[in-house]
Formats: structure tokens, sequence, C-alpha cells
């Protein structure tokens, strides 16, 4: 298991019962998780006073309660690479802040290739595409390590919040092109403008609509997905990454499909592993989903 564990300013103190007890910089939250099935004692005194409680309910979805929270927040995030990123937190709808901070881990993993091959050579141009690119947590980790990257995400909110926590990073003026676009439609238009990319980042929402009303199922829809992407790669790229949070797509299966669609036409090789967060209170790790890479070497 590859394990996000160069926070600071986050923590999962503790998990017990369906949910998990988070310190969010100076705040704490209680947040539903699914995969916290065991009814384990709840001593940490957190449990009884956070700032936020999510309370799932009976009939679907569910609510916040708060104590003494802002509205917005922010906490920050260096990791292995010194990215020195800044992000804006807020409570919104269905439990999240607007980041997943088990994601750093491979924040920490791109990063690095990105700056081994920006000190081999100094003067190329890197580019990185991040699809369903969400808050931009992977955006700013790879404009930080030294690539122009193109941030794309069907929901207008969603970048300009990236944008937002670009400029508290400090890359308000890193080569970032930032889009509001149907993903899908969106390599299709690059395919035929011929544009390429050095890397392809991808974070494929279970289900979703574009901004025209365009539908993505997971099942469906990823695995002709990532066959398409392949022909905006450059003839020698670095990485590619997909994560995962469908229960459906182990590691074993994110393997397969890189395998099929990249090695048979770069070569290269590919690791998957389920991706967690230390959990303080024990030293075990909350398991937080799946991530497939690809690299060139």
């Amino acid at each position: 298991m590859w394990i996000a564990d160069n926070w600071k300013d986050y923590e999962v103190i503790d998990t017990s019962s369906g949910e998990k007890l988070e310190r969010w910089g100076k705040y704490v939250l209680v947040r539903p998780d699914p995969q916290v099935i065991w009814n384990t004692p709840r001593e940490d005194s957190r449990w009884k006073r956070p700032n936020g409680h999510y309370h799932r309910s009976s009939k679907g979805g569910g609510e916040w309660e708060f104590f003494k929270l802002p509205q917005e927040w922010d906490i920050t995030y260096d990791g292995s690479n010194n990215l020195n990123l800044t992000f804006h937190l807020k409570p919104f709808s269905f439990k999240h802040t607007g980041l997943f901070p088990e994601q750093a881990v491979n924040w920490d993993w791109f990063s690095s290739i990105i700056k081994n091959a920006l000190a081999k050579n100094p003067s190329r141009e890197i580019k990185v595409l991040n699809l369903f690119a969400y808050t931009g947590g992977a955006t700013l980790s790879a404009a930080a390590a030294g690539a122009h990257v193109t941030h794309v995400d069907a929901s207008k909110g969603m970048v300009g919040w990236a944008r937002e926590n670009a400029a508290s990073s400090g890359l308000s003026d890193a080569p970032v092109r930032w889009l509001v676009d149907d993903c899908v439609k969106f390599v299709e238009r690059e395919i035929r403008r011929g544009n390429t990319y050095d890397a392809i980042i991808m974070d494929p929402p279970s289900y979703g609509r574009g901004p025209k009303g365009e539908t993505w199922k997971i099942e469906d829809s990823v695995f002709p997905f990532i066959g398409l992407t392949t022909k905006i790669l450059t003839k020698k790229p670095l990485f590619f990454l997909i994560n995962s949070y469908t229960t459906g797509l182990q590691p074993a299966v994110l393997t397969y499909m890189l395998e099929t669609a990249i090695v048979s036409k770069y070569g290269g090789r590919v690791n998957s592993s389920e991706i967690g967060l230390p959990v303080s209170a024990n030293g075990l790790i909350l398991p937080c989903g799946a991530s497939g890479r690809w690299t060139a070497e």
C-alpha cells in the first residue's frame, strides 16, 4: 500500500463505527467512511467535541453540524519535495471539504519524476494534462515541480476553487491552463488539434455529467477513455496516473487496463496499489481507494 504519511496539517486521529475523526489544521471533523466497519472504543475526547460533524441520513445524503468552525480555512502541504502548497477548505455537499489528502502520496511520486526530468534537461518543457482535476491538488503539485499543466474539470465552481488554491500557493503566474470542459470531448478535440502531453493524470468519478449533460459511468467509460488518451501522449511520455474510489476497480484491474492500453504502445512498467492514510490512534492504515501508475522506466 502507498501511504500518504508526509502531512503535518492533516491527520486521521481515529476511526470507529463508520466514521473517522480527522484534524484539518487546527480544526477537528467527524465524517462518515464506508471502509470503517469496525466498532472500536472512542477513547480520544475529540470525538465528543469536534468542530464539525457530518451526519448521514437514513434516506440518503446527510447534513453538517458545526461547532465553532469557520466557513473557510487553509492547510498547507510540503511533502517530500518542498511543494509549499496551500489549500482552501470548506465543508460542502456530501461530507467533502475540497481535498482528498490521501492523494498526497501520488503528488510526491510524480513531482519527483518531473523534477528529475528537468534536472537532466533544464530547458525541457514538460506538459501535464490533469483530467477530472477537481480543486487542483495534482495540478498544483505538478506546477510547483516545474511542469506546464492543463487542468480540466466539468465544474466551473471546482475550477474556480482550484485557481484560488493556486493563488494561495504562490502559483498564480505558473504555466497552467484552467479549462471548464467535458474531459472526453476535450481529449477528442486535442487529438484533432494534434496536441500532445508528456504525462496524464486522471481521477475519474464513478458517475458524473458534463457541462452539457454528457453522461459518465466509470465501468463503461474508463477503459475506452484510457485508450483515447494514449493518442495525445508524446512519443516518449514520462508517466500516467489513474485513481479510483470505485470498489470494483481494484489495483489489479487498474494494472490490467494500463498494461493493455499503454505498455503495449510505449513499453515501460505499471505498478498499482491501494492508497491509504495512517491512523494516529493505533498506527494502522485507513484504505482510501487505489491508484495505477505507469512510468517509462
